[in-house]
């Protein structure tokens, strides 16, 4: 009998391919990082063909020893990848065999169709939880930020504007809000991720006994109860990459929301607002001007986010007129996967540290806080607890903040005369409402920026994420 190499192709093919070929359709560059997840699925695979009698004790146990000398050999960067050889299962299963005589039998019942989709799901499934892991040190680098300057001021924006007076906590607490609904989202996109295909074959599953669910409950794909959660029809198990779409999807606004944090801290630390100084390690100077100190990191994390929204565009792009079942296309969603996933959890982890290496103007908040005209809104309330109706205290409002332009004067500093020239109903307590510190004492209804509420939801988020 003619012995087969581990290297060919398939006994249909008389030669292999070409070199451009092989360059061409080579994807070991890249999905070489699967490596652990494509092992664990053969020691899951190995297991269940013991189980079920297709391989002896002695075969399975020389497998599971050949396959963890090649995992230390790949850990330790000894191993050599073969780009004739494709991919990370036929670099592999392709090593296994040469040394280990029954590595022949792995391949038993399975497909790289189904392998593929299992790698992808295993490393996906530990990238979500160890990002969620690098979002909550994010939370708690805003929430500490925030809990140092509990008591600091700053004017709140609208279209860049100066609009109301908040605490800076609230406004660096509005973030990690945007960040908890990221983390639900991956958390929910975790349970879709969670499924095993093996078993599957290359698309119509295999006459063989298999046990899909002792694989399935060997690689920890269990719900909560743990229930095994099995693929459960074979086509769309090798064809289906909904779950790294809907990834991509969450970490692309993901990537918006650390843009939006990036361009408030960009705004924070230029010389016009003057609210933080970043420390050295997070900036970088000019090649020309010597006294420039740019905020680099945030400029970057800012930036990130079109390729993370680009790999999601790719993503579906590459999906939308593929047939059943799985086509060799789809072995260009990795590079598009790892991508996104590396760049948002770097980006996460450098917003963290940076915040962390932070400090707050005090004097410059302070003065920018002051400003009479964020209480605007407040001197129309007092004319609503008047008896008057909102739109005409609106308008009132604003004759008086056209008078104060015309007098050259700020709002708290118009007289009591003044104030009556515009309506009769302002009494000697309307200034009042400019003593910023009872006018933030008010606001202490839920999820307003009220001293009271703010300090309050500070002890919640630092207990939520201790």
């Amino acid at each position: 009998m003619k012995k087969i190499s581990p290297v060919s192709r398939s006994g249909r093919f008389a030669r292999g391919p070409g070199a451009d070929v092989a360059q061409f359709t080579e994807s070991v560059s890249f999905d070489w990082r699967l490596w652990r997840q494509d092992i664990l699925g053969s020691l899951a695979h190995a297991a269940m063909l013991r189980k079920i009698d297709v391989l002896s004790k002695a075969e399975a146990a020389a497998i599971a020893r050949g396959l963890d000398r090649i995992a230390r050999e790949i850990a330790a960067g000894k191993f050599k990848w073969k780009p004739e050889l494709e991919d990370v299962h036929m670099n592999i299963e392709a090593e296994l065999t040469q040394r280990v005589p029954a590595g022949a039998k792995l391949h038993t019942a399975r497909s790289r169709n189904e392998q593929v989709a299992l790698d992808v799901r295993l490393w996906l499934r530990d990238e979500i939880v160890l990002l969620l892991g690098e979002i909550a040190d994010l939370q708690r680098a805003l929430v500490s930020l925030g809990e140092k300057n509990s008591t600091v001021l700053i004017p709140g924006y609208t279209h860049l504007q100066h609009a109301q007076p908040v605490y800076l906590a609230h406004h660096l607490l509005a973030y990690v809000e945007m960040l908890e609904r990221d983390c639900e989202r991956l958390w929910d996109c975790h349970l879709r991720v969670n499924v095993c295909p093996l078993g599957s074959g290359a698309i119509a599953g295999s006459t063989l006994p298999l046990d899909r669910v002792f694989v399935a409950k060997r690689l920890g794909f269990v719900d909560v109860n743990d229930k095994p959660q099995l693929t459960q029809n074979s086509m769309d198990a090798v064809s289906d990459r909904d779950f790294a779409v809907e990834f991509c999807a969450d970490a692309a606004l993901l990537a918006v929301h650390l843009s939006r944090l990036a361009e408030d801290v960009i705004f924070w630390a230029s010389a016009e607002f003057n609210f933080i100084k970043l420390a050295d390690a997070y900036t970088t100077g000019s090649s020309l001007m010597p006294q420039k100190k740019n905020p680099d990191v945030a400029e970057l994390a800012r930036g990130k986010s079109g390729r993370v929204i680009g790999n999601l565009v790719a993503l579906l792009t590459l999906l939308k007129g593929l047939p059943m079942t799985y086509n060799r296309d789809l072995q260009e969603d990795k590079e598009r996967l790892f991508d996104t996933a590396d760049t948002v959890r770097a980006t996460t982890r450098l917003m963290a540290a940076m915040l962390q290496n932070t400090q707050i103007n005090l004097t410059a908040c302070a003065v920018a806080a002051n400003d009479p005209a964020l209480l605007a809104t407040d001197l129309a309330d007092y004319l609503v607890r008047k008896g008057v109706p909102f739109r005409q205290a609106h308008h009132t409002v604003g004759v008086v903040v056209a008078l104060a332009e015309e007098l050259d004067k700020p709002l708290n500093l118009l007289t009591l005369k003044e104030l009556k020239s515009v309506d009769k109903q302002f009494g000697r307590d309307a200034l009042d409402v400019f003593d910023l510190q009872r006018a933030m004492a008010k606001r202490n209804q839920t999820g307003a920026p009220g001293t009271k509420e703010v300090a309050k939801q500070l002890a919640r988020w630092r207990g939520q994420l201790s």
